[in-house]
Protein backbone atom coordinates (compact mmCIF):
# COMPACT_ATOMS: atom_id res chain seq x y z
CA UNK A 1 0.00 0.00 0.00
CA UNK A 2 0.98 3.10 -0.73
CA UNK A 3 2.54 5.80 2.06
CA UNK A 4 -1.20 7.99 1.33
CA UNK A 5 -3.47 5.36 2.56
CA UNK A 6 -1.86 5.46 5.71
CA UNK A 7 -4.45 7.05 8.24
CA UNK A 8 -3.74 9.98 10.59
CA UNK A 9 -3.08 8.26 13.72
CA UNK A 10 -0.09 6.08 11.53
CA UNK A 11 1.11 9.02 10.02
CA UNK A 12 1.40 10.93 13.09
CA UNK A 13 3.03 8.45 15.07
CA UNK A 14 5.50 7.87 11.85
CA UNK A 15 6.16 11.26 12.02
CA UNK A 16 6.93 11.27 15.90
CA UNK A 17 8.94 8.42 15.16
CA UNK A 18 11.33 9.79 12.39
CA UNK A 19 11.70 12.99 14.12
CA UNK A 20 12.82 10.90 17.47
CA UNK A 21 15.67 9.12 15.60
CA UNK A 22 16.59 12.13 13.82
CA UNK A 23 17.30 13.77 17.24
CA UNK A 24 18.72 10.94 19.42
CA UNK A 25 19.95 8.20 16.99
CA UNK A 26 18.69 5.87 18.51
CA UNK A 27 15.88 3.22 17.60
CA UNK A 28 12.71 4.04 19.48
CA UNK A 29 10.53 1.76 21.01
CA UNK A 30 6.66 1.86 21.54
CA UNK A 31 6.39 3.13 25.30
CA UNK A 32 8.89 6.19 24.02
CA UNK A 33 6.87 6.43 20.99
CA UNK A 34 3.59 6.54 23.06
CA UNK A 35 5.21 8.80 25.32
CA UNK A 36 6.13 11.30 22.87
CA UNK A 37 3.33 11.24 20.26
CA UNK A 38 0.56 13.49 22.43
CA UNK A 39 -1.80 11.08 21.95
CA UNK A 40 -3.83 8.72 23.97
CA UNK A 41 -2.60 5.69 23.24
CA UNK A 42 -1.36 2.54 25.02
CA UNK A 43 1.80 0.56 24.22
CA UNK A 44 0.10 -2.19 22.92
CA UNK A 45 -1.87 0.30 20.56
CA UNK A 46 1.35 1.82 19.16
CA UNK A 47 3.05 -1.54 18.81
CA UNK A 48 0.06 -2.66 16.69
CA UNK A 49 1.02 0.67 14.51
CA UNK A 50 4.11 0.42 14.40
CA UNK A 51 3.88 -3.53 13.33
CA UNK A 52 1.43 -2.07 10.38
CA UNK A 53 4.23 0.16 9.89
CA UNK A 54 7.10 -1.84 9.24
CA UNK A 55 4.82 -4.52 7.25
CA UNK A 56 4.68 -1.23 4.38
CA UNK A 57 8.17 -0.75 4.10
CA UNK A 58 8.30 3.01 6.20
CA UNK A 59 10.57 1.13 9.71
CA UNK A 60 12.50 -1.54 10.53
CA UNK A 61 13.91 -3.37 13.39
CA UNK A 62 17.97 -3.32 14.07
CA UNK A 63 18.79 -6.47 15.12
CA UNK A 64 20.17 -4.95 18.15
CA UNK A 65 17.59 -3.60 19.06
CA UNK A 66 13.84 -4.16 19.88
CA UNK A 67 12.77 -0.21 18.78
CA UNK A 68 12.22 0.55 15.19
CA UNK A 69 14.24 3.26 12.71
CA UNK A 70 12.70 4.54 9.55
CA UNK A 71 13.51 2.92 6.03
CA UNK A 72 14.51 5.21 2.95
CA UNK A 73 10.55 4.92 1.88
CA UNK A 74 9.99 5.76 5.51
CA UNK A 75 12.43 9.27 5.67
CA UNK A 76 10.96 9.59 1.63
CA UNK A 77 7.48 9.79 2.96
CA UNK A 78 8.53 11.96 6.26
CA UNK A 79 9.65 14.79 4.21
CA UNK A 80 7.66 14.92 1.57
CA UNK A 81 4.32 14.99 3.29
CA UNK A 82 5.46 16.70 7.16
CA UNK A 83 8.04 18.89 6.19
CA UNK A 84 6.75 22.25 5.57
CA UNK A 85 8.81 24.91 3.25
CA UNK A 86 11.09 26.36 5.19
CA UNK A 87 13.43 29.39 3.72
CA UNK A 88 16.66 30.48 5.32
CA UNK A 89 16.54 32.70 8.48
CA UNK A 90 17.66 36.48 7.35
CA UNK A 91 20.46 36.57 9.34
CA UNK A 92 22.04 32.71 7.87
CA UNK A 93 20.84 34.22 4.08
CA UNK A 94 23.08 37.09 5.14
CA UNK A 95 26.12 35.34 6.16
CA UNK A 96 25.92 32.96 3.21
CA UNK A 97 26.06 35.80 1.10
CA UNK A 98 28.47 37.65 2.56
CA UNK A 99 31.15 34.92 2.99
CA UNK A 100 30.79 34.63 -0.99
CA UNK A 101 31.27 37.97 -1.74
CA UNK A 102 34.43 37.84 0.56
CA UNK A 103 36.13 36.37 -2.71
CA UNK A 104 37.01 37.93 -6.28
CA UNK A 105 37.41 35.08 -8.52
CA UNK A 106 34.76 32.20 -9.54
CA UNK A 107 37.00 29.29 -7.85
CA UNK A 108 37.55 30.83 -4.92
CA UNK A 109 33.32 31.31 -4.42
CA UNK A 110 33.17 27.60 -5.63
CA UNK A 111 35.32 26.45 -2.94
CA UNK A 112 34.18 28.51 -0.40
CA UNK A 113 30.44 27.38 -1.32
CA UNK A 114 31.98 24.14 -0.53
CA UNK A 115 33.26 24.57 2.72
CA UNK A 116 30.07 26.75 3.84
CA UNK A 117 27.82 23.93 3.29
CA UNK A 118 29.89 21.50 4.94
CA UNK A 119 30.31 23.96 7.86
CA UNK A 120 26.58 24.73 8.53
CA UNK A 121 25.47 21.13 8.69
CA UNK A 122 28.18 19.09 9.63
CA UNK A 123 28.39 17.13 6.42
CA UNK A 124 29.73 16.70 2.87
CA UNK A 125 29.63 19.80 0.92
CA UNK A 126 30.11 19.44 -2.59
CA UNK A 127 30.10 21.53 -5.48
CA UNK A 128 30.08 21.12 -9.14
CA UNK A 129 32.51 23.95 -10.83
CA UNK A 130 30.27 26.31 -13.35
CA UNK A 131 30.28 25.41 -17.32
CA UNK A 132 33.29 26.85 -18.78
CA UNK A 133 30.73 28.92 -21.57
CA UNK A 134 29.39 30.42 -18.50
CA UNK A 135 32.14 32.45 -18.69
CA UNK A 136 33.45 35.63 -21.12
CA UNK A 137 36.96 35.56 -22.88
CA UNK A 138 39.40 37.95 -21.68
CA UNK A 139 43.13 37.26 -22.70
CA UNK A 140 44.60 34.31 -24.20
CA UNK A 141 48.70 33.66 -23.74
CA UNK A 142 50.81 31.22 -25.29
CA UNK A 143 54.13 29.88 -23.83
CA UNK A 144 56.41 27.42 -26.02
CA UNK A 145 56.99 24.31 -23.95
CA UNK A 146 58.91 22.29 -26.40
CA UNK A 147 59.45 22.35 -30.29
CA UNK A 148 55.78 20.53 -30.71
CA UNK A 149 53.87 21.62 -28.00
CA UNK A 150 52.90 25.32 -26.57
CA UNK A 151 51.02 26.39 -23.02
CA UNK A 152 47.79 28.19 -24.00
CA UNK A 153 46.53 30.48 -20.52
CA UNK A 154 42.95 31.45 -21.11
CA UNK A 155 41.60 34.36 -18.53
CA UNK A 156 38.11 34.69 -18.32
CA UNK A 157 36.17 36.62 -16.53
CA UNK A 158 35.13 36.11 -12.99
CA UNK A 159 38.99 35.20 -12.44
CA UNK A 160 38.84 31.60 -13.82
CA UNK A 161 41.72 30.66 -15.70
CA UNK A 162 42.71 27.55 -17.64
CA UNK A 163 45.83 25.81 -18.90
CA UNK A 164 46.37 23.79 -21.24
CA UNK A 165 48.97 21.57 -23.11
CA UNK A 166 48.64 21.83 -26.83
CA UNK A 167 50.23 19.35 -29.15
CA UNK A 168 51.17 20.89 -32.21
CA UNK A 169 51.45 19.48 -35.82
CA UNK A 170 54.80 22.18 -36.58
CA UNK A 171 56.70 24.45 -33.86
CA UNK A 172 55.77 28.02 -33.29
CA UNK A 173 58.54 30.48 -32.55
CA UNK A 174 58.11 32.93 -29.53
CA UNK A 175 57.26 35.82 -31.93
CA UNK A 176 54.77 34.09 -33.89
CA UNK A 177 52.93 32.80 -30.68
CA UNK A 178 52.71 36.54 -29.32
CA UNK A 179 51.37 37.84 -32.51
CA UNK A 180 48.67 34.95 -32.38
CA UNK A 181 47.92 36.00 -28.95
CA UNK A 182 47.38 39.52 -29.93
CA UNK A 183 45.30 39.27 -32.71
CA UNK A 184 43.11 36.61 -30.92
CA UNK A 185 43.11 39.27 -27.93
CA UNK A 186 42.10 42.29 -30.33
CA UNK A 187 39.52 39.89 -31.82
CA UNK A 188 37.51 37.95 -29.38
CA UNK A 189 37.87 40.18 -25.74
CA UNK A 190 34.93 40.58 -24.23
CA UNK A 191 32.53 37.39 -26.40
CA UNK A 192 31.26 34.47 -24.40
CA UNK A 193 33.02 31.14 -25.32
CA UNK A 194 30.20 30.01 -26.76
CA UNK A 195 29.67 32.35 -29.51
CA UNK A 196 33.76 32.35 -29.86
CA UNK A 197 33.65 28.70 -30.35
CA UNK A 198 30.84 29.36 -33.06
CA UNK A 199 32.66 32.43 -34.94
CA UNK A 200 35.61 30.20 -34.73
CA UNK A 201 34.58 28.01 -37.14
CA UNK A 202 33.56 30.01 -39.78
CA UNK A 203 36.35 32.63 -38.93
CA UNK A 204 38.84 29.68 -40.15
CA UNK A 205 37.54 29.32 -43.14
CA UNK A 206 37.48 33.15 -44.06
CA UNK A 207 40.98 33.21 -42.75
CA UNK A 208 42.30 30.70 -45.26
CA UNK A 209 41.11 32.91 -48.01
CA UNK A 210 41.35 36.22 -46.92
CA UNK A 211 42.91 36.89 -44.13
CA UNK A 212 46.94 37.60 -43.21
CA UNK A 213 49.04 34.13 -42.02
CA UNK A 214 48.97 35.51 -38.85
CA UNK A 215 45.33 35.47 -37.86
CA UNK A 216 45.20 31.81 -39.39
CA UNK A 217 47.77 30.74 -37.27
CA UNK A 218 46.16 31.93 -34.13
CA UNK A 219 42.50 30.65 -34.90
CA UNK A 220 43.97 27.67 -35.06
CA UNK A 221 45.46 27.67 -31.82
CA UNK A 222 42.42 29.09 -30.46
CA UNK A 223 40.62 26.28 -31.84
CA UNK A 224 42.96 24.16 -29.68
CA UNK A 225 42.99 26.09 -27.04
CA UNK A 226 38.80 26.59 -26.93
CA UNK A 227 37.29 23.92 -28.87
CA UNK A 228 36.84 21.01 -26.57
CA UNK A 229 35.25 21.17 -23.45
CA UNK A 230 37.07 20.26 -20.15
CA UNK A 231 36.09 17.12 -17.88
CA UNK A 232 33.48 18.43 -15.27
CA UNK A 233 35.05 18.52 -11.68
CA UNK A 234 33.45 18.57 -8.15
CA UNK A 235 34.52 20.39 -4.84
CA UNK A 236 34.06 18.18 -1.86
CA UNK A 237 35.02 19.53 1.68
CA UNK A 238 33.92 17.68 5.04
CA UNK A 239 34.45 14.13 4.46
CA UNK A 240 35.91 12.92 7.88
CA UNK A 241 32.70 14.83 9.14
CA UNK A 242 31.31 11.30 8.53
CA UNK A 243 32.95 9.31 10.52
CA UNK A 244 31.32 8.13 13.51
CA UNK A 245 27.79 8.21 12.64
CA UNK A 246 26.09 5.09 13.55
CA UNK A 247 24.57 4.87 9.84
CA UNK A 248 28.28 4.52 8.28
CA UNK A 249 30.23 2.71 11.11
CA UNK A 250 30.80 -0.45 8.72
CA UNK A 251 34.23 0.49 7.79
CA UNK A 252 33.71 -1.52 4.27
CA UNK A 253 31.11 1.05 3.80
CA UNK A 254 32.53 4.02 4.63
CA UNK A 255 35.85 2.62 3.00
CA UNK A 256 33.84 2.37 -0.34
CA UNK A 257 31.73 6.05 0.09
CA UNK A 258 35.60 8.01 0.69
CA UNK A 259 36.53 6.19 -2.52
CA UNK A 260 33.58 6.79 -4.30
CA UNK A 261 34.76 10.55 -2.92
CA UNK A 262 37.75 10.42 -4.51
CA UNK A 263 36.83 8.74 -7.89
CA UNK A 264 34.06 11.34 -7.90
CA UNK A 265 32.08 9.67 -10.91
CA UNK A 266 29.29 8.12 -8.99
CA UNK A 267 29.07 11.61 -7.45
CA UNK A 268 29.10 13.32 -10.00
CA UNK A 269 25.71 10.95 -12.06
CA UNK A 270 23.98 11.85 -8.54
CA UNK A 271 24.74 15.57 -8.91
CA UNK A 272 23.77 15.39 -12.90
CA UNK A 273 20.20 13.65 -11.66
CA UNK A 274 19.96 16.65 -9.61
CA UNK A 275 20.79 19.20 -12.66
CA UNK A 276 17.07 18.15 -14.00
CA UNK A 277 15.24 19.21 -11.43
CA UNK A 278 13.26 21.97 -10.65
CA UNK A 279 14.54 22.79 -6.90
CA UNK A 280 15.49 20.47 -4.29
CA UNK A 281 16.16 17.19 -5.60
CA UNK A 282 16.72 14.62 -2.56
CA UNK A 283 18.39 10.93 -3.04
CA UNK A 284 17.57 8.68 0.12
CA UNK A 285 19.53 5.80 0.54
CA UNK A 286 19.14 3.24 -2.02
CA UNK A 287 17.37 6.03 -3.99
CA UNK A 288 20.94 7.01 -5.07
CA UNK A 289 21.14 3.52 -6.86
CA UNK A 290 24.98 3.34 -5.67
CA UNK A 291 26.42 1.20 -3.82
CA UNK A 292 28.98 3.89 -2.14
CA UNK A 293 26.11 5.82 -1.17
CA UNK A 294 23.46 3.15 -0.04
CA UNK A 295 23.55 4.83 3.51
CA UNK A 296 23.98 8.31 2.91
CA UNK A 297 21.10 11.00 1.50
CA UNK A 298 22.29 13.87 -0.96
CA UNK A 299 20.06 16.61 -0.88
CA UNK A 300 21.04 18.67 -3.34
CA UNK A 301 20.06 21.96 -6.08
CA UNK A 302 21.11 23.41 -9.19
CA UNK A 303 22.36 26.94 -9.88
CA UNK A 304 21.58 29.31 -12.35
CA UNK A 305 23.17 32.14 -14.36
CA UNK A 306 20.62 34.42 -16.59
CA UNK A 307 18.24 31.61 -16.23
CA UNK A 308 20.45 28.60 -17.00
CA UNK A 309 21.64 26.00 -14.95
CA UNK A 310 25.14 25.99 -15.18
CA UNK A 311 26.19 23.45 -12.27
CA UNK A 312 24.62 21.89 -9.18
CA UNK A 313 25.42 21.69 -5.17
CA UNK A 314 24.68 19.69 -1.88
CA UNK A 315 25.14 18.06 0.76
CA UNK A 316 25.11 14.14 1.37
CA UNK A 317 25.37 12.73 5.11
CA UNK A 318 23.64 9.81 6.57
CA UNK A 319 20.58 8.97 5.96
CA UNK A 320 19.19 10.32 9.72
CA UNK A 321 19.94 13.82 9.06
CA UNK A 322 17.51 16.95 9.89
CA UNK A 323 16.12 17.10 6.36
CA UNK A 324 14.76 20.54 7.30
CA UNK A 325 17.57 22.40 8.16
CA UNK A 326 19.59 20.76 5.25
CA UNK A 327 16.83 21.24 2.58
CA UNK A 328 16.69 25.08 3.61
CA UNK A 329 20.09 25.26 3.48
CA UNK A 330 20.95 23.94 -0.01
CA UNK A 331 18.12 25.62 -1.62
CA UNK A 332 19.33 29.08 -0.46
CA UNK A 333 22.83 29.03 -1.02
CA UNK A 334 21.98 27.66 -4.43
CA UNK A 335 20.08 30.91 -5.36
CA UNK A 336 22.59 33.05 -3.36
CA UNK A 337 25.45 31.49 -5.32
CA UNK A 338 23.44 32.15 -8.77
CA UNK A 339 23.18 36.18 -7.50
CA UNK A 340 26.85 36.08 -6.84
CA UNK A 341 27.87 34.51 -10.39
CA UNK A 342 25.53 36.80 -12.24
CA UNK A 343 27.54 39.80 -10.64
CA UNK A 344 30.96 38.21 -11.28
CA UNK A 345 30.52 37.05 -15.06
Amino acid sequence: MSGSKLDDRARHLLGVLVRQYIDAGRPVGSKLLAGHAGLELSSATVRNVMAELERRGFIHSPHTSAGRIPTPRGYRFFVETMLTAESAEAHLAEHIHSRLNEHSSVPEVIGEVSSMLSSLTNFVGVVTVPRRDLFSFQKIEFVPIDSQQVLAVVVLTGGEVQNRVLALDRGFDQAELERAANALNREYAGLPLAEIKRRLMDDLVLARREMDRVMEQAIELAGSALGSRPAKDVVVSGQNNLIGYDDLSDLEKLKSLFEAFQEKREMLDLLDRCAEADGVQLFIGSESESDAFESCSLVGAPYRVDGQVVGVLGVIGPTRMAYQKVISVVDSTAKILGTVLNQAT
